[in-house]
């Protein structure tokens, strides 16, 4: 939709070429409300010359109509009245335009897209990231269909150049006959009476020497011809090479690398359908050259003439031989990728892909994929063509599978839908190495014909590093293991090499999108954040950014090394921190509430010069997953003086409990989210509702909390809550972090603060036996 939004804001001529490209043959109300949609398709993966195409087109039509009659059916009101009948009038327009000319409608679209793009780049500050993105990917694709385009040309030309050669060369067998049908009469002549033969024999001499004279032209002529049928063909091979390498070696192994940063929560990798275009053009081109490479060394069978052509049609053989190898193995990919933290004993899934498969009608005897576990070493072996004896690192149940071909799509996959891995063999580990930074891959391997056994292809795949844990504990540091090689590895590495140590901001850009996924939130790691992130992982007390630019981190810092003074490593506390707010804290997060990456120090600077209760919420230093609440108050043993307390802090277990805008609601000394926002603004749209009133006599018991210190009366005396009390300290001068309150003889709590199901019953049925009591008297002792 992104060129659209950018196309209306078109001005001027610019404005009017874009509204003239619309009228009766396509409304410009169908481009507005089914732009998403429109921008999503994939139009240039049509080629508007290929007749075969058709069937593409006629679905790319059908899904159309299909969207406008679903976006006519949710308008309502007196204006969606109006829209409906319009939009619905559209798609019955639309497929009596186009139902018997689809390909006219994908011609129609892709004009227009083009020349909204080119509007808009003209219009757009080439300074602009948007338009600068734009522009080289329209430029990108336009020098790809350009390729093909001249591709399509010279292997038409080649065709006409062999129709050619082939109807002069059987010309030339005729009159080769001919030549050998006259030497044959002359060979009679000997039989004949003199004076018959001397009649004879000067015509037969003559016309001899004619058609020989003529055989000897023409063979030279031939011979020419197949060298210059040779040297297009290398002209075509060239160019196919080139055209192959940009889509397999750059756009293919980008959307591979797009996939797996996806894997740390990037952006999607997006769809195969452009790239499977592509490479079917490729192997439709590739294989209509093979053909003429192979018809042309049957005419030189045919016919042997002494020259280099035998030697060169050889070489055209080989090359073209080894492009649709090189095209045919690469194209065999790992559409979805198994899970790369892999756990023992638990169902996964995976489906890999062959691009050409429908072009080169493989799925008329389809293949069959296995999948095997290989350890790193296995996987290096495998790439140095080693002989690896089929060995495995495991055993993987439901391993095989037969590729499908799927009409309506043309994509021949193969879905492994229940693969479980039942037991891993791990290798000798190096040092401190330990098992979750072991990796292992899955190898997917087949083998298929093409071209009725004419060609045997053995294909392999390699899946992203994937880590063997058979405990969900080890999950943590396995992430850490494929987080580091995701983000770091380097396109075309030997098995699994990744670098030990990175810069700050790489580092930083990988934590800031695993961070934004794992919370599906916007709202990144801003550069304060990020500062303290370094402080906390190099000790250090620079509040400058740039300090930190230059600055490398090792793995061994990242997830090998404690923090100092703790007993986890810097990702253990990052990932608590994603965790917690994951399941608890995103949609505070997401509305800015919690400043988080907030040191004591730093909180207590920020909320001194704030008036008492004003509060902020940060993670805790001293906790995986915690979060902690500071606020500034009276100094209740010092009269006059202010300080700032901190919350001991609250995990996934206690919101489990009670939501922390629930606690935050509890605390009545808590009233203005830093910097001055009233807390009930920020917070109370995520309160729990009020219990409804009791029935049958019966009042459900709740729990709050309550901070001992800094208790008030509760005002509501229809309320009897039963308290979970949370101790508070002061964040100065103290000789620990947190000070843990004494112990109040809670009957709900066990010995480890766990609610105790049974004595939990005992005080709701104890609630219950005073409220059948008078309530004037019940309540009169307790509000004293």
């Amino acid at each position: 939709m992104a060129v659209w939004i950018q196309a209306q804001q078109l001005q001027g001529d610019a404005l009017h070429q874009m509204q003239s490209l619309y009228g009766q043959h396509f409304p410009i109300e169908v481009r507005h409300y089914l732009s998403q949609w429109i921008e999503g398709q994939p139009w240039d993966g049509i080629d508007l010359e290929n007749p075969q195409e058709e069937i593409k087109a006629k679905r790319l039509l059908d899904s159309l109509i299909q969207e406008l009659q679903k976006k006519a059916e949710h308008q309502v009101g007196e204006d969606g009245f109006l829209l409906k009948i319009k939009l619905g009038h559209y798609a019955s327009q639309l497929k009596s335009t186009y139902d018997r000319c689809p390909l006219e409608l994908v011609r129609c679209i892709k004009h227009i897209l083009y020349t909204e793009q080119r509007l808009v780049r003209e219009a757009t500050n080439s300074s602009s990231p948007v338009g600068s993105l734009m522009d080289s990917m329209s430029q990108k694709y336009h020098q790809i269909n350009q390729a093909f385009e001249e591709l399509r040309i010279l292997t038409q030309d080649t065709e006409n150049d062999l129709r050619k050669l082939q109807h002069n060369q059987e010309y030339f067998i005729i009159q080769y006959q001919e030549s050998l049908r006259i030497q044959a009469q002359l060979s009679s002549l000997a039989t004949l009476p003199p004076a018959d033969r001397q009649l004879r024999e000067p015509s037969l001499l003559s016309k001899r020497a004619t058609v020989e004279a003529w055989l000897t032209r023409e063979a030279n002529t031939l011979q020419k011809y197949r060298l210059g049928l040779a040297e297009k063909h290398q002209k075509t091979l060239a160019l196919l090479r080139k055209q192959q390498t940009v889509i397999l070696d750059d756009e293919l192994i980008q959307w591979k690398r797009r996939q797996q940063l996806a894997g740390n929560g990037g952006p999607p990798e997006g769809g195969l359908d452009i790239l499977q275009s592509w490479c079917e053009k490729l192997a439709e081109t590739i294989w209509q050259n093979r053909q003429q490479i192979r018809r042309a060394e049957h005419l030189r069978q045919q016919l042997p003439i002494p020259g280099p052509i035998e030697e060169l049609l050889t070489e055209l053989n080989s090359t073209i031989t080894d492009i649709i190898s090189a095209l045919v193995t690469s194209t065999f990919i790992i559409e979805k990728q198994p899970p790369q933290v892999l756990k023992t004993q638990t169902k996964f899934a995976a489906t890999v892909r062959l691009l050409v498969g429908g072009k080169l009608n493989v799925h008329m005897n389809p293949p069959q994929v296995k999948a095997t576990i290989i350890s790193e070493q296995q996987a290096k072996a495998l790439l140095k063509n080693e002989n690896t004896r089929n060995d495995s690192s495991g055993e993987i149940l439901n391993n095989n599978c037969v590729m499908e071909y799927h009409q309506t799509t043309g994509t021949l996959s193969a879905h492994f839908r229940n693969m479980s891995l039942k037991r891993i063999r791990r290798s000798d580990r190096r040092g401190a190495e330990s098992v979750t930074e072991e990796k292992f891959t899955i190898l997917f391997e087949s083998q298929f014909s093409v071209g009725g056994n004419e060609l045997v292809f053995q294909v392999k795949t390699l899946s992203l590093p994937v880590v063997v844990i058979v405990h969900g504990s080890q999950d943590n540091n396995a992430t850490a293991t494929v987080l580091w090689d995701n983000a770091f590895a380097e396109p075309g590495r030997v098995p699994f090499i990744v670098p030990d140590k990175v810069l700050w901001p790489q580092l930083c850009e990988a934590l800031n999108m695993k961070y934004k996924a794992e919370v599906q939130s916007n709202r990144g790691l801003s550069e304060e954040n990020l500062v303290f992130l370094a402080q906390k992982a190099f000790s250090s007390s620079s509040v400058n950014p740039e300090d930190y630019r230059n600055m490398t981190m090792t793995w061994s810092q990242f997830n090998r090394e404690s923090l100092p003074g703790r007993n986890f490593t810097f990702w253990q506390w990052f990932d608590g921190v994603m965790e917690l707010t994951k399941k608890h804290l995103k949609p505070h997060w997401n509305d800015g509430a919690i400043l988080g990456f907030v040191n004591k120090q730093q909180a207590q600077d920020m909320l001194m010069s704030k008036p008492n209760g004003t509060f902020l919420l940060r993670f805790s230093d001293s906790e995986i997953g915690g979060i902690t609440i500071a606020w500034v108050a009276e100094n209740p043993n010092k009269a006059g003086e202010r300080m700032v307390w901190n919350l001991m802090p609250y995990t996934t277990k206690d919101f489990s409990i009670r939501s922390l805008a629930d606690r935050i609601s509890d605390l009545n000394h808590l009233l203005f989210l830093y910097p001055d926002r009233p807390k009930d603004e920020v917070f109370s749209k995520y309160y729990t509702p009020p219990l409804s009133k009791a029935v049958d006599g019966y009042v459900k018991p709740q729990i709050k909390q309550v901070v001992p210190e800094f208790a008030t009366p509760n005002p509501d005396p229809a309320a009897n809550p039963t308290y979970m009390d949370h101790a508070a300290s002061p964040a100065v001068n103290q000789p620990h972090a947190y000070g843990l309150y004494p112990p109040i003889g809670d009957p709900m709590l066990d010995a480890d603060g766990d609610f105790d199901l049974d004595d939990t019953m005992d005080v709701a049925r104890h609630v219950e036996e005073l409220l059948r009591r008078p309530m004037e008297g019940q309540w009169s002792g307790q509000q004293s």
